[in-house]
């Protein structure tokens, strides 16, 4: 996969990108932008945005996108295919169904995505309690670090300016 850089959180594909996996072949045209993973900062230390699975975030981007906008495929069949994408291309078990668990919630901010979200809640919410032992205590400490980043940084910047 070749990119280009467009700014610090976006990349353009310079050359088509193309998933033949063991059902569907997909083709992701050249120009489209990308974000990779859209992993929320505290969650970056367990997912980062790239990874083995960055193809799968890729495709998903544009499943999501022109994808569900120009009828190729449902939301709710967009997220199931990222998470086979996922296990095709060998990403463990429980980092496959956080990332499913991830990209199911975040479809409902996004009017175009939710048609369907009812129907894997059940699933999903299952999946969401089991997993808050593990992320939300890790989660925490990442937002506290963050934080107390922020305030190092602007300290040190305002002790810069001064000089």
């Amino acid at each position: 996969m070749t990119v280009r850089r467009l700014n610090a959180d976006q990349w353009e594909l310079v050359a088509p990108v193309t998933y033949r996996g063991q059902i569907d072949v997909w083709t992701v045209p050249e120009g489209f932008v990308t974000d990779f993973a859209s992993v929320p900062p505290a969650a970056v230390w367990l997912i980062p945005r790239t990874g083995d699975y960055t193809l799968a975030a890729v495709l998903h981007d544009w499943l999501c996108g022109p994808g569900i906008r120009g009828g190729l495929i449902h939301p709710v069949d967009c997220d199931g295919v990222f998470r086979r994408v996922l296990r095709e291309l060998g990403v463990p078990t429980l980092r496959r169904w956080l990332m499913w668990a991830g990209v199911r919630w975040s479809a409902t901010t996004q009017a175009h995505r939710r048609p369907g979200w009812w129907s894997t809640a059940p699933a999903l919410i299952a999946l969401s309690i089991a997993a808050l032992p593990i992320l939300v205590p890790a989660g925490l400490g990442v937002l506290l670090g963050l934080g107390l980043y922020r305030v190092a940084e602007r300290l040190a910047s305002g002790i810069h300016a001064s000089r």
